[in-house]
């Protein structure tokens, strides 16, 4: 498979998901650089090998893998003659530990594994360096007890350290040098027991001067019999480090004289950690083992694209050597492209040994070459136009083309004149079916669906599209060529029919079998039904509106988007869902989606409550009061003046 084609698939993307389900760096490199291949049986020996993993993993999920890459550098390390550290020897123990798990873990699943069970069998029986390690290992150190020689040191060193540290206690309780102390009790400076002598009195200590304070005021020395015991700690120190040493150049040549083994052991457990990444992922997606033919036979039943979540429209689609070329027409976004993808996918899936996105009974051909051209392959560098460069990869394609391969076109033909665009598809198109490939290729081409009808191995398909919801439905509807769309959708959007049929009649005039306007039946039922439905639509969408407008009332008290603020309802709602706020004294126009109610009107006034005081002015309550009880020659009230 070229770049291009593992590119525009995004082959990539989909073994960096199984990746993830691997649980050691190795086994994630491994499924990142795996490759489509066209080898049946081993095809199927892997298959095989997953159907078994999947029943392993329905008794338990749990698989004790370990890590493998730190054992490659621990080995490494010790051809070049370094001694492995005790905490890489932990590694090593903890490896040989899952060793002998995954052994026991797999024995116990014969009954569902008959076959993956048995590879453990490769992995030899390392108990005896398990068990050493075990032995000579206790909390990431060298254990005291891991030869006689290093226990003997040990215990010497620390009886000497107990005497030291007595021997410094001792002096410090000396009534004959306490006037000399800084404090009265002893510390460990440098791994030696000192007195806090005063500086001024140093001199006064036979002993030796281990360090001064910051300030120096306080020298801290060591007494003469405790700096003699230190010098004897340190020669046993000395003699500890070469057992230690001893030790772990002993387990080291332990390890080594087990490489194969190990590396043998390594192996068998990579290939588990790969084979239940690629079982664990093919569960996550609801996958299935796809049949495998070398019958050119495609026959996917209710496939999804791999990468597509939730909801997804199932694609169900059958070719074989009779029906080998698939032309798929339709509108925009009707799903036409993701069809491609996915056919070309689940191929390339289904050739790399994983599960598909599908239900069973679903049968692939193993191709031996997959093109693809698709999207916009404009060169910057060659400076090539997007139908130039898409040209040259055609052309490419065309040489390579024979009868194993699988070929996915995308608007073929695009970038160009109309005319000679589709004419060049269509030459393209005859001459990939007749070199035996099989294609899939979609169009907006109307001619080219009549190749269905007029040259051997073509069927149409169309992407599926509701007129009523102007919406795709991304089902794929073999057999049947799919038209664009655009008149009924013009007639749907309200456009005049005089308009679309004067378009129907420039689009068809020219053609021998051409109708007009006025005489397709089906054309001008279906105008006169998307009447009636808009009709309905704007009735529907009017009174929705209506009744997503919250209702307040006069007084509520109300808060207001974004900034908190809050106001009293003055009046509204318009038509358009918007009322009016007096926020500080002054009345804004503000939309039913900026407003919550905080205080309900009726909280907060008594019943019958003259909103007036909140409102209006003092001068037009006073205008108000006085018209009220007579007539006043003049007086006059500016409503709207107050309404603002």
């Amino acid at each position: 498979m070229n770049h291009n084609t593992i590119e525009k698939l995004e082959y990539k993307r989909i073994l960096e998901e199984v990746s993830r389900f691997a649980l050691t760096t190795k086994g994630k490199q491994h499924i990142s650089e795996s490759h489509p291949i066209q080898h049946k049986k081993q095809l199927e020996r892997m298959q095989e090998e997953i159907k078994e993993a999947i029943e392993v993993l329905k008794i338990s999920a749990s698989v004790p893998i370990h890590s493998l890459d730190d054992v490659d550098i621990y080995l490494e390390q010790g051809h070049k003659g370094l001694a492995l550290r005790a905490e890489q020897l932990v590694n090593i123990q903890t490896f040989l530990d899952h060793c002998r798990k995954l052994k026991r873990f797999m024995r116990d699943k014969e009954h569902v594994a008959p076959t993956i069970s048995t590879y453990v069998g490769s992995i030899e029986d390392l108990q005896q360096i398990e068990d050493e390690l075990t032995r000579c290992l206790k909390y990431g150190q060298i254990d005291d007890y891991a030869t006689p020689e290093l226990a003997k040191v040990r215990r010497l060193i620390s009886q000497r350290e107990k005497e030291a540290k007595e021997k410094a206690e001792a002096a410090a309780k000396s009534k004959r040098i306490t006037d000399y102390l800084q404090e009265k009790h002893i510390v460990e400076k440098n791994g030696t027991y000192v007195l806090q002598v005063k500086a001024a009195f140093k001199n006064k200590i036979d002993g030796q001067v281990v360090d001064v304070s910051s300030s120096g005021a306080t020298v801290f020395i060591a007494p003469r019999v405790v700096a003699e015991i230190q010098g004897e700690v340190e020669l046993l120190r000395m003699t500890e480090e070469n057992e230690v040493q001893q030790i772990l150049y002993t387990l080291t040549n332990m390890i080594l004289e087990k490489e194969q083994e190990i590396k043998i052991a390594m192996d068998t457990m990579l290939h588990y950690d790969v084979l239940f990444a690629k079982a664990k992922h093919g569960l996550s997606i609801d996958g299935v083992l796809p049949i495998l033919n070398e019958t050119y036979d495609i026959h996917l039943k209710n496939a999804r694209h791999p990468m597509l979540k939730g909801n997804v429209v199932p694609l169900s689609i059958q070719l074989d050597r009779l029906a080998r070329a698939l032309v798929i027409t339709g509108p925009n976004t009707g799903g036409k492209t993701v069809t491609l993808k996915t056919v070309g996918l689940l191929c390339m899936m289904a050739q790399t040994g994983l599960m598909i996105p599908a239900e069973e009974g679903s049968s692939i051909h193993l191709f031996g070459k997959i093109f693809v051209d698709m999207g916009d392959g404009q060169s910057i560098d060659e400076n090539l136009s997007t139908f130039s460069s898409r040209l040259k990869n055609i052309i490419h394609v065309l040489e390579e083309t024979n009868d194993n391969t699988l070929v996915l076109l995308d608007e073929l033909g695009s970038g160009t004149d109309p005319n000679e665009g589709m004419a060049l598809a269509q030459v393209i198109m005859e001459q990939l079916v007749d070199k035996g490939a099989t294609l899939l290729a979609t169009t907006h081409y109307s001619e080219l669906k009549s190749l269905a009808q007029k040259k051997e191995g073509f069927i149409n398909g169309s992407m599926e599209f509701d007129l009523h919801t102007l919406q795709p439905t991304y089902r794929l509807i073999v057999g049947e060529a799919g038209n664009s769309q655009a008149f009924p959708i013009a007639i749907k959007l309200g456009m005049h029919p005089k308009l679309v049929e004067r378009a129907f009649h420039l689009t068809y005039k020219d053609q021998q079998k051409s109708v007009t306007y006025e005489e397709n039946e089906e054309f001008k039922q279906s105008y006169q039904k998307q009447i009636v439905v808009n009709r309905y639509v704007r009735t529907v969408k009017k009174e929705k509106i209506q009744t997503e407008i919250p209702q307040f009332d006069q007084g509520d008290n109300v808060k207001i988007s974004p900034n908190g603020e809050m106001g009293i309802v003055y009046k509204g709602p318009d038509k358009m869902g918007n009322y009016v706020v007096q926020i500080k004294g002054e009345k804004k126009t503000i939309n039913h989606k900026l407003l919550k109610l905080h205080i309900k009107a009726s909280a907060l006034y008594p019943a019958g409550y003259d909103f007036d005081q909140i409102f209006k002015s003092k001068e037009y309550r006073k205008k108000s009061r006085l018209m009220s009880r007579k007539y006043v020659e003049g007086l006059m009230i500016d409503v709207e003046k107050e309404d603002e």
